[in-house]
């Protein structure tokens, strides 16, 4: 294979990383519920008169008939569900009959007990006041039908499986009138308002803390994510948590079995209006918490203040009814802290890199102080590659082809210029940090990072441009060429348009969540190292023009110079110490932003 064929093999292999893998999350698919219609939601129940209502277009029917169904209301619903079960046994939840669609945009059919199309659910949080469905009555339908169905206005306001119309076979007479059902009870914990803020006392003595920044104080830094585990009770058989953290709408805190999300046990502290809602839930993936719940808690308490959410809770070390997302707190675990916002209590994706524990610690073991980071080793690598490569090994590297061409004109490097060597050299190495870090975030991310804003499409450029750089060189036309020319231009143009870009997504990605540099000490750095590199330049360019001005004077002037040799052999060395001091300077600069990369 040719070397054209390598590099054009490597480009294309790039551009399948860059691809963006779509994916689907179809909404309103709730078939976990069919059996109790109870929204997974944080909140309680409604008990207020619902202002929503079933209606059926007949009040009797034969098996097989076709009944026209409509859910309709006073106010707008996001979500819903609409089952059909047997009205004579009052302890069945298995639905009966098929439903139709009439609009498939907005609804869709759920396959309940294995009975597909027994339910119909909503596709999309679309805002709607009606919906029409039609009904199919089985062969072998029970003598009365009841209609129910569970609304939804937002995420924590719902009614839970509203009584609708009763319908008989013909020939069998109606029920009595029964009074309103009842709303099923549901299990929560009285929260009580906590008398002040939590403190560090007792950190690495009497409990286990761990907090962002490090050290931090909640009692006095309202910026600080504070998290702490006490055992506590008769024969430590529960544990304690406080978690305090700026946030708009939530923090919270998971038990994980490793460093990435995904099959975690998680616990909620969520602001909804004026107060907070602690819970339980569990996370299968990068997905919304599932299955939350309160049942496992006692002892809850929250304070707002200052836009600052604190909570606190007890949980046994080992639940009676043990729950398959409910972790023993006698394991070790990485404990993750996340916060983010949160509207009618649904929480949104975490705004922040969570907040990770650098090693397992066992709940219930001895108390220590534990450290966390937000940013991955493999984010860290791929800040540091590209660092390396664009801030030393690239601008070194295009820094010798732009001033360096003629100098050592009597020495060689394995048979080629020193310059041409050196150059070939540091830019090979470049492109190979450049291809490494870029396709580490796509193995944390697992595809594309929807939340990174216009760093990777950067990265994206900085890569296709650095791939194209070697292929123009390996097929370049001869010194003497014609042609020749217009690989010069292109070269050079390719290369400062690469590394221009370059800059401007260091620039972006000392910001980015996964890789946080402290502000706005990263960003002067940089600055400092885009001055420093200028200045140089534009020093030996006023160099070049003036070199070459002298070059030109006449043959009477060049008599009288009492040396040519010396003064060229002083231009050298002057210029080998500029181009010394400039690699230093990068590599001074280079090495502070790599020391905060290892400090986060």
């Amino acid at each position: 294979m040719s070397p054209v064929d390598v590099c054009c093999l490597l480009f294309i292999c790039v551009l399948v990383c860059c691809w963006e893998l779509a994916g689907c999350y179809a909404s309103g698919k709730v078939t976990k519920v069919c059996g109790s219609m109870e929204p997974h939601h944080r909140g309680t129940v409604e008990t207020t008169p619902s202002p929503y209502s079933l209606e059926t277009n007949t009040t009797t029917f034969s098996p097989t008939d076709r009944i026209q169904v409509i859910l309709s209301g006073t106010s707008y619903f996001k979500g819903f569900l609409i089952e059909a079960r047997d009205a004579a046994d009052q302890s069945s939840s298995s639905a009966v009959g098929t439903f139709t669609l009439t609009n498939p945009q907005r609804t869709q059919l759920l396959t309940c007990n294995k009975h597909q199309g027994s339910a119909v659910s909503h596709t999309g949080d679309v805002s709607q006041r009606e919906v029409v469905v039609t009904w199919t009555a089985p062969t072998n339908a029970s003598s009365q039908v009841q209609f129910f169905v569970t609304v939804v206005v937002h995420y924590s306001k719902f009614w839970v499986k509203l009584p609708g119309p009763i319908i008989y076979q013909h020939g069998v007479p109606p029920l009595p009138p029964q009074s309103d059902s009842t709303p099923p009870p549901v299990h929560t914990s009285t929260a009580s308002i906590l008398p002040g803020p939590f403190t560090t006392a007792g950190c690495g003595q009497t409990k286990s803390c761990m907090s962002d920044p490090p050290g931090c104080d909640p009692t006095k830094d309202p910026h600080c994510f504070f998290l702490s585990m006490l055992t506590d009770g008769p024969d430590k058989t529960s544990v304690v948590f406080e978690l305090s953290g700026p946030a708009e709408g939530y923090v919270s805190f998971a038990l994980s079995w490793d460093t990435w999300m995904g099959n975690d046990d998680v616990y909620m502290c969520v602001k909804d209006g004026a107060r907070v809602s602690v819970s339980a839930a569990f996370v299968s993936g990068q997905t919304h918490p599932e299955d939350e719940s309160q049942s496992a808690l006692s002892s809850v308490s929250w304070q707002l203040a200052d836009g600052v959410i604190q909570c606190r809770f007890r949980r046994p070390v080992k639940l009676a009814n043990q729950e398959a997302t409910r972790y023993d707190l006698d394991q070790e675990y990485f404990l993750f802290v996340a916060s983010g916002y949160a509207e009618h209590g649904l929480v949104s994706k975490h705004s922040l890199q969570p907040l990770i524990s650098t090693h397992r610690k066992v709940i219930t073991g001895p108390p220590e102080v534990l450290t966390g980071s937000r940013s991955p080793i493999i984010m860290k690598m791929h800040g540091a590659l590209m660092l390396v490569a664009w801030m030393l090994t690239g601008s070194v590297g295009t820094f010798i082809a732009s001033f360096y061409k003629s100098d050592w004109p009597n020495h060689s490097l394995l048979g080629q210029r020193i310059w041409f060597q050196v150059h070939r050299g540091l830019m090979v190495l470049t492109v190979t940090l450049t291809v490494v870090g870029f396709c580490l975030p796509f193995f944390y991310r697992k595809g594309w990072s929807k939340h990174a804003g216009v760093h990777p499409y950067l990265g994206c450029c900085v890569l296709a441009l650095s791939l194209i750089q070697p292929i123009m060189a390996v097929i370049r036309p001869s010194p003497d060429s014609s042609r020749r020319y217009i690989f010069n231009w292109a070269h050079w143009g390719v290369g400062s348009v690469t590394e221009i870009i370059a800059v401007a997504a260091m620039f972006l990605g000392t910001s980015q969540s996964s890789l946080l540099l402290p502000q706005p000490l990263a960003t002067h750095i940089l600055i400092g190292y885009v001055t420093w590199l200028a200045s140089f330049r534009v020093l030996l360019l006023v160099h070049k023009y003036l070199y070459i001005k002298n070059s030109l004077v006449s043959d009477d002037t060049l008599g009288i110079l009492c040396d040519q040799s010396l003064q060229g052999s002083l231009n050298s060395f002057i210029k080998s110490l500029l181009l010394s001091v400039v690699a230093l300077g990068n590599a001074g600069l280079l090495l502070a932003l790599l020391s905060f990369i290892a400090e986060i």
